[in-house]
């Protein structure tokens, strides 16, 4: 992985890999998310003393937080198989079919971004999640013929980063949601100091609240960040993670103190230092930093925003007066101010309408008739 994808939340086909050994096995392992834990505790301990499986369980929030370990977790409790999809692997409803009467009796079902499933999958999952059957559409035109098919009793997993993207008749299907929310510096420590023990790396207590402070408040990050800081340690100290290596480490790495990368970085110096802190168009500040408009807005916008250094207008992206103090530089005028000046200064035409003259503000209609 680059280092412009070192505080990346999205998880490469090898550190899904790796993250597999790292992951809790319980709820009492599994850190953070406090009132999802509890709330899922109770729901499965209720379901095992009925005897049936649970409710549909659907995981929300940003990548990285732990809602794959969430679905593992719950095979685990309930001590059946686990099956794992994603939604963009589910094409047509034939796929889908092939995958529920294929379950086992109260075998967890995982579906991940469920908000990408095909529409024709998604209306037959209706079925199956109500009423564990699907029908099997035979034939086309007058002549086609509905076979129902029965689907031993399952719970449905659902995780979806983007929730607002999921269908009204789909969420409702769902017994069970909850919202995984980022992570608090001392919870990241705990991740950290845990992954430490599993990884055999010698990490003390400052060292690990250096690597959390730059971890985007996301396990994922805090694990992957550790995994280098590991490496620089071994390589050039003397084995052990202290607030000085991790410091020296993450320098290599251009992961600054609020976890900013190469790119976070270059949006705001381009955005303060050739914008005057904006108000900027999203393309024009893509261009200035040669990436796409895509790339920024979805890679680097939301840390920012979420960390107060930036800020969307109706005019474009504006740098708040802590983007400038994070990159040690002084604000030189006010940019939110800024951005209600003279559209056009020539003309002295105004936002808000009306013109500016010498006796202050004229209607935007300008002056009446018996007005001279």
């Amino acid at each position: 992985m680059s280092a412009d994808g070192l505080v990346s939340a999205a998880a490469s086909p090898e550190e899904q890999a790796f993250e597999a050994g790292l992951r809790p096995r319980t709820l009492t392992e599994f850190v953070g998310q406090r009132k999802v834990r509890e709330q899922l505790s109770i729901m499965l301990e209720g379901a095992q003393a009925r005897g049936r499986p649970p409710d549909h369980v659907l995981l929300s929030g940003p990548p990285g937080l732990g809602k794959t370990s969430l679905a593992m977790i719950i095979a685990e409790e309930l001590a059946v198989p686990l099956r794992m999809t994603s939604g963009p692997a589910i094409e047509r409803a034939g796929d889908l079919v092939a995958i529920l009467t294929a379950l086992s009796p109260g075998e967890v079902l995982f579906l991940d971004e469920i908000h990408r499933i095909a529409r024709p999958a998604e209306e037959l999952l209706y079925a199956a999640m109500e009423d564990f059957r699907v029908d099997v559409i035979l034939g086309k035109g007058p002549g086609a013929t509905a076979i129902p098919l029965d689907v031993a009793p399952f719970t449905l997993v659902g995780a979806t980063t983007r929730s607002g993207l999921l269908t009204g008749p789909l969420r409702d299907r769902f017994g069970f949601t909850a919202h995984l929310d980022f992570y608090a510096p001392d919870e990241l420590v705990r991740v950290l100091t845990r992954s430490a023990s599993l990884l055999g790396v010698s990490l003390t207590e400052d060292g690990a609240a250096e690597v959390a402070g730059r971890s985007r408040g996301t396990p994922r990050i805090a694990n992957r960040l550790l995994r280098r800081v590991r490496d620089y340690a071994e390589v050039r100290a003397d084995g052990v993670v202290t607030r000085d290596v991790a410091r020296a480490a993450l320098r290599i790495y251009d992961v600054d103190g609020l976890g900013l990368d190469r790119l976070d970085r270059a949006v705001l110096e381009a955005l303060v230092g050739r914008f005057g802190g904006g108000p900027v168009g999203l393309t024009t500040l893509a261009v200035s930093v040669g990436e796409e408009p895509e790339t920024v807005e979805d890679v680097a916008e939301p840390f920012l925003l979420r960390a107060g250094l930036l800020i969307r207008t109706s005019r474009g992206r504006v740098a708040t007066p802590a983007a400038f103090e994070h990159l040690g530089l002084e604000p030189i005028v006010e940019p939110l101010a800024r951005s209600q000046a003279l559209l056009f200064p020539d003309t002295g035409l105004l936002p808000e309408g009306g013109l500016r003259s010498e006796g202050g503000l004229l209607p935007e209609g300008g002056l009446r008739s018996d007005e001279g």
